[in-house]
C-alpha cells in the first residue's frame, strides 16, 4: 500500500492505475546521494513537536524532520562505503536577503540588510544538522532558490562524475525536495525519491507530492529498496 493510498478516491484510484499502467521505472548504474536542506532551519535546534519548534525558526518541521535523521545517517554512511557521492544543499546566508524581516537596517547605498542578531540566527539556521554533516569529499552547495540545480553547479557536478541517477532525500517534500526532483528529470537524469528519507511540516503535501513525484518525474521507492539498490546495482564513483 502506497502511503498516498489513504487519500485517493475510488475514481481517483482507478485514473491512477489507468495512468500508470504497467510501466515500471528505472534507475541507473551510478547513482548520487541528494540531501536538500536538512539543516537547522528545517528541523529546529532539538527533536520536539512542530508547534513548539516553530517558535525558533518559522520553517521548521519539527520532530517529524529530527525522525528523519538516523535514516539518513544509514544512507549516507551506506553510500560513503561504497563510493557513492553525496550532495548536501543548504540555503545560501547573505545579509541581503530576507528584506522585510524584523530587525533590519540599511547600508550606505540603501538597501536593506539583516542586523547582526538575525544574521547570527539566519547563519546557524542554514547550518547541516550535525548528526549528518559533510565530510571533506561530500559536496555541499548553496542555493537561493527551492531546486538544488537552480543557480548551483550541481549539474556540472554531475557530469563531471558521469552520474545518471538522483537519488532525493530531505526536506520539504513539496518543496525544494519536488523541485530538485523535477529539475532532475527534466535534466535527463533517473530519479529515486527516498519516501521515509524526506519529511514536510503538513502531511498531506507530503503524500500528494510523493504521488505526483511517482506519477510524472521518478520512483518513489523505501529506505530499504534504496540501499539494497546500492548495494546490488550502483557502480561506485569514488575511490573507497
Amino acid at each position: 500500500m502506497a502511503i498516498w493510498d489513504d487519500l485517493l478516491s475510488a475514481q481517483d484510484r482507478q485514473v491512477f492505475e489507468a495512468y500508470m499502467g504497467n510501466a515500471t521505472r528505472e534507475l541507473g548504474k551510478r547513482p548520487a546521494i541528494v540531501v536538500v536542506d536538512v539543516n537547522y532551519a528545517f528541523v529546529g535546534l532539538k527533536p520536539e513537536p512542530i508547534l513548539e519548534s516553530i517558535k525558533t525558526f518559522r520553517t521548521s518541521c519539527g520532530d517529524v524532520g529530527w525522525a528523519v535523521i538516523p535514516r539518513l545517517q544509514a544512507l549516507i554512511a551506506l553510500g560513503r562505503e561504497l563510493g557513492i557521492p553525496i550532495v548536501y544543499s543548504t540555503t545560501l546566508t547573505d545579509q541581503m536577503r530576507g528584506a522585510g524581516w524584523a530587525n533590519r537596517s540599511r547600508d550606505n547605498s540603501g538597501n536593506e540588510v539583516l542586523g547582526h542578531d538575525e544574521l547570527e540566527k539566519r547563519t546557524l539556521g542554514n547550518t547541516i544538522v550535525k548528526e549528518i554533516e559533510p565530510q571533506a569529499r561530500d559536496i555541499v552547495l548553496e542555493k537561493r532558490a527551492p531546486s538544488a540545480f537552480y543557480g548551483t553547479s550541481l549539474l556540472s557536478y554531475l557530469n563531471e562524475l558521469d552520474i545518471d541517477t538522483l537519488l532525493v532525500t530531505g526536506t520539504t517534500t513539496s518543496g525544494c525536495v519536488r523541485a530538485t526532483a523535477v529539475d532532475g528529470a527534466s535534466n535527463r537524469f533517473y530519479v529515486g525519491i527516498i519516501e521515509d528519507c524526506t519529511f514536510d511540516r503538513v502531511e498531506i503535501s507530503h503524500k500528494v507530492s510523493l504521488l505526483d513525484m511517482n506519477a510524472k518525474y521518478g520512483t518513489v521507492i523505501s529506505l530499504g529498496e534504496a540501499m539494497e539498490y546500492l548495494k546490488a546495482e550502483a557502480n561506485p564513483t569514488l575511490s573507497t
